[in-house]
């Protein structure tokens, strides 16, 4: 019901935006948050958007790089995200909650891999 897509293969510094849509699924309903991982590592957290999109939430990692966004016309949310970096190299998914940041997750996504490298 959740697809995020916009991945692939950037070199560092360059720039991506993912999308999260909703097939059947009413995404205006939830705050959105955006998880990533890494191989060898757990999924964490990144951002997050709340359900009127007033109030966005980024960890240190991506703070000032990433910018979170929604479309309420679309049903849809995006992950801009620039100034790319090896260390961003994940695989990213988009999940519906009741509140940011990351509370009550009710609904993931399938992920698209976000690869950075020269």
């Amino acid at each position: 019901q959740l697809q995020a897509s916009g991945g692939g293969l950037v070199q560092p510094g360059g720039s991506l935006r993912l999308s999260c849509a909703g097939s059947a699924f009413n995404l205006n309903d939830w705050a959105v948050n955006w998880f990533r991982q890494a191989p060898g590592k757990e999924r964490e957290g990144i951002s997050c958007i709340s359900v009127s999109g007033d109030s966005t939430r980024y960890e240190l990692a991506v703070e000032g790089r990433f910018t979170i966004s929604r479309d309420r016309d679309r049903n849809t949310a995006h992950l801009q995200m620039n100034d790319l970096k090896p260390e961003d190299t994940a695989v990213y998914y988009c999940a519906t909650g009741f509140m940011c940041p990351y509370v009550g997750i009710n609904n993931w996504g399938k992920g698209t891999q976000v690869t950075v490298s020269s």
